[in-house]
């Protein structure tokens, strides 16, 4: 029995990589489409954000010179391509995917029009709000708090590529622990970053509580779905 009816899943761009230096890794996503459709089948209702890291990022080595709000959007548009990745290879895997737009771009997608979101959810379709909040100087991980306040998530599901919130960087310090569970102020007190600023502040306003884990271990996302012992709970 799924522990969440409606989940907020964020995925990074990077996620979709795989081994590959850039773009989308063919094998990844096929994998990670299979992942939200187990979770699917159990009748969880899915709404996805993800990032464009994997094409553009707006504060990275490329965007270097270039005014900050043009960059933002350049990721935004970056967004876009990756939800329409997950999209068709969601189609193709049976589910139905619909894709909504923070920036119009009609031609391609649907604007986001939060009626028609819980409408699709409702109906069982997953849906992925792309292009961010569709505001430059805020992250994907913002548009994640604020979708999944909107549609009233349960839970914000982070997927990484790390298995959960260290008390220190693991590939860098042998002696990090693993923390299950640790609140919001905790989080903050220890200076943990678990999402960026404003998009954690929000969470906590909203009592919505994150779960980070690693989408890289097979099976993950649907044990955290049934409320298994998997990744790091934040909670209020």
């Amino acid at each position: 029995m799924p522990a969440y009816k409606r989940i907020l899943l964020k995925l990074s761009g990077e996620a979709l990589m795989g081994d590959d230096a850039f773009g989308i890794n063919r094998d990844t996503i096929v994998r990670m489409v299979e992942e939200v459709a187990d979770i699917t089948r159990l009748g969880v209702q899915v709404a996805v954000v993800i990032g464009g890291g994997n094409i553009f990022r707006g504060v990275a080595g490329g965007s270097v010179g270039m005014d900050r709000a043009t960059a933002d959007y350049m990721g935004m548009l970056a967004t876009v391509m990756n939800s329409l990745a997950l999209a068709d290879t969601m189609d193709k895997a049976g589910l139905v995917a619909r894709v909504m737009s923070a920036i119009s771009i009609e031609q391609v997608v649907e604007p986001y029009v939060r009626p028609k979101a819980l409408q699709y959810l409702e109906e069982g379709k997953v849906v992925i709000f792309a292009a961010g909040t569709g505001n430059p100087f805020f992250t994907t991980d913002t548009a994640a708090a604020l979708r999944g306040a909107e549609i009233g998530a349960e839970i914000v599901l982070k997927a990484t590529k790390v298995d959960g919130i260290y008390s220190a960087d693991p590939k860098k310090d042998p002696s990090a622990t693993l923390y299950k569970a640790i609140s919001f102020d905790e989080a903050m007190s220890k200076n943990l970053q678990v999402m960026d600023a404003t998009a954690f502040a929000l969470c906590r306003d909203q009592k919505l509580p994150i779960k980070v884990f690693s989408i890289v271990k097979h099976g993950a996302l649907k044990r955290v779905v049934l409320g298994g012992d998997e990744g790091t709970l934040v909670h209020i």
